[in-house]
């Protein structure tokens, strides 16, 4: 029992968590916290892992690293905690005092490292064959007969179309001067010469195609010799990628056994995700229930510099990703008293939607921080409910557009179809001006400023979005600073396209004001809320065709 650390600190005056950790949206126990802060302070000095993360070590790795901490109760009913970190550290699989990983594919006595030679073997095969020179003169050889063919056959025809108006215009000129019988001599000794114009055509279109056709059979058996390699090497791959899958054997609180082939089976994906399994969450319970302990909380921090398309703030907090680790928590949790989902914990459902103006064709409300625009899979009520029960005459969508659900403000409802396109036209053809109200957690030493980040969804963790240059949707913000006090900074938003989570990530992101939105969950730090208002927004009415304003001030 090694890697059953106790603290260092006197717990006794902790209180126990009655239940474990929801993983994916929590806030830390008590007791992990601890945990991860003596971790926190073992990471600066650690012989093997602050090398990594001094950014002026030229071996250091690109970005930080995810680590975790479970806390734990022994047969014996001592409380300690587990260590860990998602997959490799540098060339670590595996480092002393740190659980181990579910399968070690690295090691040297794995079958994946000999495989895996095998597999690179049919790669570097593939190389070489790709880099064969005569393979690479046949190909330029087919390349130049190709187009010698075209133009030849081009000149065969030209000349040709030429001989065929010479026979016409003979033709024209001479059935005037020959007797019917030497015009049909004449005639019929042009026919022949047309004839003939047309064998030459077909030979020469045989040549090439012979030569063509020899060049080409030289080039096939490459091109025979290549697809079975990468038929090879697919089939290898395929097999050895399964293998992989099967080895990740994961247990649950019940001491049930499942492999990721299984997990993902019911899952949309089907098939596991890369590197599904080797998060540091999954390893940390799977050593737990290997060897008799029993899971009371679980606590996961970034260590070190954020990834260049992610957002990742060094020492925060952060749930379990969905795309991979979703699955797997929910099998390994099975049989373990769980903390309730807080998302499905509603404190909002009794809370009264602020009407601030409404007319025979539209409204608007105040829509409250954590509440729907929409309903969702677990909550129905929301605003869209709400309006359906106020106005059940109403046509049309209702909801012209929406708002996240943690942020607050102005929402505009269309009480006909023929509102709601007038509205909605004026959103696409992005007429509508909106200003957004926010507290961000930190000082911003600029005055105002234009944010431009592209943006798109984290695979791997929804509804997280991520900056991404090549997939990226454009996304545009301008701002400006209100006031700075107490260490935060409010500032106005004013969104140019309308991204998810546009203004969260650009305010959060290292490119764009590194400074994380008050109560940020997903980017910042969890609070009483999201500090994120949707203040004024300015627009044509549907009916009047009028420029209106309205606007709802901040509570914060």
């Amino acid at each position: 029992m090694a890697l059953f650390h106790t603290y260092k600190t006197d717990i006794q005056s902790f209180q126990l968590p009655e239940k474990f950790t929801f993983p994916f949206y929590y806030e830390p126990h008590p007791l992990a916290i601890l945990a991860a802060e003596e971790l926190q302070n073992e990471l600066v000095n650690h012989v093997q892992i602050a090398p990594l993360f001094d950014v002026n070590n030229s071996n250091s790795l690109p970005a930080g690293k995810m680590f975790g901490v479970l806390v734990v109760q022994n047969k014996k009913g001592e409380i300690g905690y587990l260590k860990g970190f998602s997959g490799k550290l540098g060339a670590f699989t595996h480092l002393d005092g740190y659980v181990p990983p579910i399968f070690d594919l690295w090691h040297k006595d794995s079958f994946f490292v000999k495989d895996e030679k095998e597999v690179n073997a049919i790669n570097a095969a593939i190389e070489d064959l790709q880099k064969n020179e005569e393979y690479f003169v046949l190909k330029q050889a087919l390349t130049n007969a190709l187009a010698e063919e075209k133009i030849a056959l081009n000149e065969q025809k030209k000349l040709h179309k030429q001989l065929k108006n010479d026979r016409k215009l003979i033709r024209d000129t001479q059935i005037q001067l020959l007797s019917a019988k030497d015009f049909e001599l004449l005639n019929d000794d042009l026919i022949k010469q047309s004839l003939r114009d047309k064998h030459e055509m077909r030979v020469l279109a045989q040549e090439w195609q012979m030569k063509i056709e020899a060049i080409q059979a030289k080039i096939t058996n490459f091109d025979l010799q290549l697809t079975s390699l990468k038929e090879a090497r697919k089939q290898k791959s395929n097999a050895l990628q399964q293998k992989l899958f099967q080895q990740y054997q994961f247990l649950n609180f019940k001491g049930e056994t499942q492999d990721l082939l299984q997990i993902f089976s019911t899952t949309v994906l089907q098939q596991p995700p890369a590197a599904a399994g080797d998060c540091a969450a999954p390893k940390l319970l799977q050593y737990a229930y290997a060897n008799d302990l029993k899971p009371l909380a679980l606590a996961e921090f970034w260590w070190g510099e954020s990834p260049k398309s992610e957002i990742r703030k060094h020492l925060h907090y952060y749930p379990a990703c969905r795309g991979k680790c979703e699955p797997i928590l929910g099998h390994m949790l099975q049989g373990l008293e769980v903390d309730e989902n807080p998302l499905l914990i509603h404190p909002e459902l009794q809370k009264p939607i602020e009407i601030i103006y409404e007319d025979d064709d539209m409204a608007i409300v105040n829509k409250p921080e954590e509440f729907l625009s929409v309903p969702g899979i677990y909550i129905h009520d929301s605003v869209y409910e709400r309006m359906k029960l106020r106005y059940p005459k109403a046509t049309g969508p209702l909801i012209v557009h929406r708002l996240d659900m943690a942020t607050s403000g102005l929402l505009l409802i269309a009480k006909n179809k023929e509102a709601h396109k007038a509205l909605q036209s004026q959103f696409i053809k992005k007429t509508i001006t909106k200003r957004y109200v926010a507290l961000l957690d930190g000082i911003i030493k600029e005055n105002e400023g234009f944010i431009t980040l592209p943006l798109r969804v984290d695979l791997d963790d929804r509804p997280r979005q991520m900056v991404c240059y090549e997939h990226g949707k454009t996304a545009k913000t301008k701002w400006e600073v209100i006031e700075r006090k107490d260490g935060k900074t409010k500032v106005y938003f004013y969104p140019i396209t309308g991204r998810t989570h546009q203004l969260r990530v650009h305010a959060s992101h290292f490119s764009g004001l590194n400074t994380p939105i008050c109560g940020d969950d997903l980017y910042g730090t969890k609070s009483n809320r999201l500090y994120l208002h949707a203040e004024s927004i300015t627009f044509l009415h549907p009916k009047t065709y009028e420029e209106v304003t309205f606007s709802a001030k901040e509570t914060f």
